[in-house]
């Protein structure tokens, strides 16, 4: 079973960040700071605060119920 920490922030980098032009323009379009964007993409798993994935959503226009839908979780 893959952790939980690890699926959110492979999900987020994958279909979210790649798109971006970089990590600083994702980071100023999402309200979170560059240095977050760093640790989504560490292979080690970032333990990312609810409110970070809360800013991420607001961003997005997404509830966070339908983040998980997306996740598959």
């Amino acid at each position: 079973m893959i952790d939980i920490n690890k699926k959110i922030c492979n999900y987020i980098a994958k279909e979210w960040i790649s798109t971006s032009k970089s990590n600083r323009s994702f980071a100023l379009d999402h309200n979170i700071d560059e240095k977050t964007v760093r640790k989504i993409l560490k292979k080690e798993g970032y333990r990312m605060p609810v409110k970070t994935l809360q800013k991420l959503c607001e961003a997005r226009e997404i509830k966070i119920s339908d983040f998980f839908i997306l996740l598959g979780e």
